[in-house]
């Protein structure tokens, strides 16, 4: 059973073959081992995600985990899965559009048991190691940009570095950002601080009160976001990756099987196309 609806994974995959470059064998020879395919890397990286399993565990008689790994290595330098992320977003806004208007920031703590760049003592599981991630959604909930920073660190200073991620909108994509923005927030960022960078920013507050019984708001998109990371994708449940820019790629992976899934999920309802699943997603 494959990790991810075929829905899913082969729009994914079609987007993603056509931004890894060619590549180039420079053995002075050609004497190399016939290359893996790279459809059988990105199949292995998505089980990776979804599995959280080890690389070793993934590996099979088709490639090793050392190829898996340097492989990725690769793309992610190319900046593969970011302008992967990228291009989802667009699709998404092109057909169903994406509400820049409201957008929501939360910070999201998981487990980081081998430690890394982005590990910290996790003030909600009795200081073991834990990453946090800073998400911000749209608001429907579609993920438009995150950051990661270690668990003991607190959410208001990465507002500032998670709202920064609404720029790939007037420079990378080009859909432009609405002339007001409403950033709704939980009582963690109930601060003068907050407000004051908000107001920087140019941008309108909508912020839970300290003291106060929980006020959801608009805000319970970026937890039920949260919640898809989490339970669809246990490579960042369980973030065993040491390296920032390879947490950095698995959200990025993430985030745009996320967005394909809803723009498959809303535009079944509107739209007719060749591959159209049967079902609704």
């Amino acid at each position: 059973m494959p990790a991810l609806p075929s829905s899913v994974i082969e729009p994914l995959w079609d987007q993603f073959a056509a931004l890894v470059p060619e590549h180039i064998d420079n053995h002075p020879l050609g004497c190399h081992n016939p290359r893996i395919a790279d459809r059988i890397i990105f199949d292995k990286l998505v089980q990776v995600a979804v599995l959280g399993a080890a690389y070793e565990r993934i590996a099979d008689s088709t490639c090793s985990a050392t190829t898996i790994r340097r492989r990725r290595d690769e793309w992610i330098t190319a900046g593969i899965f970011e302008t992967l992320e990228q291009i989802c977003l667009e699709g998404y806004d092109r057909i169903v559009g994406l509400d820049l208007a409201d957008v929501t920031v939360d910070g999201c703590i998981v487990k980081a048991p081998c430690g890394g760049e982005a590990a910290g003592k996790s003030p909600v599981d009795r200081g073991k190691q834990g990453t946090k991630r800073s998400l911000m959604t749209d608001g429907s909930g579609i993920p438009v940009g995150c950051v990661v920073a270690p668990a003991n660190r607190h959410d208001s200073p990465f507002l500032r570095p998670t709202l920064e991620k609404l720029g790939r909108f007037d420079e990378g994509l080009g859909i432009g950002l609405p002339a007001q923005i409403t950033v709704h927030l939980d009582a963690g960022y109930d601060s003068a601080v907050t407000r004051d960078l908000l107001e920087e920013l140019g941008c309108t507050a909508v912020i839970s009160k300290k003291g106060f019984p929980l006020q959801a708001g608009a805000r319970w998109v970026v937890e039920r976001t949260n919640s898809w990371h989490n339970r669809g994708f246990r490579k960042l449940a369980i973030c065993t990756e040491k390296r920032a820019r390879v947490i950095d790629a698995f959200i990025a992976l993430a985030n745009a099987a996320i967005i394909v899934r809803r723009l498959l999920r809303t535009a079944w309802t509107t739209h007719r196309w060749d591959t159209r699943p049967t079902r609704r997603p």
